[in-house]
């Protein structure tokens, strides 16, 4: 169970990355060489894998709070202002849920930076 809880504090991290690689894929496929400067938002998040920071991870979580805050308020005022003969209720739906499961992972990036042992 000491290995559960040692791993599952890697997820955000995880998930981030996992992010920044289907992003990249999803570009590429439209774009070509213009879509490889997003892989560089998986940087952050492999080096704190490999070498955690408390600082970096803070400031990690803080950013991507204040992203997936304007994220969901963007959502909200795309859901007062529908229409109701839209087609598109599904990617509201996801974009939702994304937002919402980035700001939780954001939180849980926070909550690790002020744990002692990461």
């Amino acid at each position: 169970m000491n290995s559960i809880n040692k791993y599952a504090n890697w997820t955000p991290y995880l998930y981030f990355i996992a992010i920044a690689i289907y992003w990249f894929t999803s570009v590429n496929r439209i774009e070509g060489l213009s879509a490889y400067p997003i892989l560089l938002l998986a940087i952050p998040f492999v080096w704190q894998l490999v070498k955690p920071n408390r600082k970096l991870n803070f400031y990690l979580g803080l950013s991507f709070i204040c992203l997936s805050s304007y994220m969901i308020v963007g959502v909200i005022s795309d859901l007062l202002n529908i229409p109701p003969i839209v087609l598109a209720k599904g990617v509201i739906i996801y974009g939702g849920l994304f937002a919402l499961l980035n700001f939780v992972m954001s939180a849980w990036i926070i909550r690790n930076s002020y744990k002692r042992t990461f």
